[in-house]
């Protein structure tokens, strides 16, 4: 039986407990308990959380568990030094240690992080990344696996950190049956975004804006440099610069981005095969659509395909 730990500590981030239903589901699912899961702290007894209730938990003692899950709190707040320690002694007992949304900020402290990739939360990435330049952080990813150390982003991305532990200990089906008993609509893959493109691409001309509108209007059509620069009424060179500028980005990366999106959104709401999709979102046909795919997200349209196929 694998046993399964959630560290928690005062001011944890109440939704982090969600984990522990993936768990209790795949027990269920799976015929026979596969999971004993615990509630741990420094000392025991209730613990507050982030919305003021308590939880109780048991207190560590030393004890090794086969996966260890640290939560994060509101505020990127360190726990006590001896939590950190026991982070730290952990990381070199149990097969595995993962941390949910801010956790990733107490992993890095005990010095689990250090030269590995990782995620957070992508509000805490920037300070994350002034904190501990020495961790490889990919602040876009639902949640990376380097190794041992797993990490997630923030919320509801500790449940798909869950799911892919089931997937990894009693496999595919069992961690596709826990999803439809949680009533969850897909089981992401840590490849996925955390956020919305056009969120990100926060244009403040009109100009820019204009582009960006007719990019999401016209995904299917040409939108090269010239195209856009003439929606935007500006010289393709003096476009470019303006775009790159504002967002960031390039106009070629930012109408990828927004192809991949329009095209995982489709997988997820539709039944069309992937020849339509890619052809239908402007990257003319399936290769061109699987490079994109794991530029985005690292793994193809063919793999997220088969999961969003999935309806729950």
């Amino acid at each position: 039986m694998h046993s399964v730990a959630l560290l928690v500590f005062p001011g944890f981030q109440s939704l982090a407990l969600a984990v522990a239903t993936a768990f209790e589901y795949a027990n269920l699912v799976n015929g026979e308990p596969a999971y004993d899961f615990v509630l741990v702290s420094e000392t025991g007894g209730g613990v507050p959380s982030s919305q003021g209730f308590a939880v109780h938990t048991e207190p560590w003692s030393d004890r090794v568990f086969d996966t260890l899950i640290v939560s994060g709190d509101n505020d990127c707040r360190m726990p006590s030094a001896a939590t950190i320690d026991y982070v730290r002694a952990s990381a070199d007992q149990s097969r595995r240690i993962a941390s949910i949304c801010t956790g990733a900020f107490v992993l890095a402290e005990a010095g689990v992080l250090d030269g590995k990739k990782a995620t957070t939360h992508w509000f805490h990435a920037r300070a994350f990344q002034k904190r501990y330049p020495q961790v490889q952080l990919d602040e876009d990813r639902i949640f990376v696996t380097d190794g041992q150390v797993w990490t997630s982003a923030g919320m509801s991305a500790g449940l798909d950190l869950a799911l892919a532990v089931v997937e990894r200990d009693l496999g595919r089906d069992v961690a596709l049956s826990v999803a439809r008993k949680l009533v969850i609509y897909q089981r992401r893959g840590g490849g996925q975004s955390q956020f919305s493109t056009l969120l990100e691409l926060d244009a403040r001309s009109d100009r820019v804006q204009t582009a960006l509108a007719y990019v999401k209007e016209n995904l299917a059509s040409d939108l090269s440099v010239e195209v856009l620069a003439d929606a935007a009424r500006l010289s393709p060179r003096q476009f470019s610069r303006v775009f790159k500028e504002e967002t960031g980005q390039s106009p070629a990366k930012a109408v990828e981005r927004l192809r991949v999106e329009a095209a995982r959104l489709m997988m997820e709401t539709s039944h069309h095969p992937l020849e339509v999709i890619a052809r239908e979102t402007g990257f003319g046909d399936r290769e061109r659509m699987r490079q994109s795919f794991l530029r985005a997200f690292g793994q193809s349209p063919q793999a997220m395909h088969r999961v969003s196929a999935v309806r729950v």
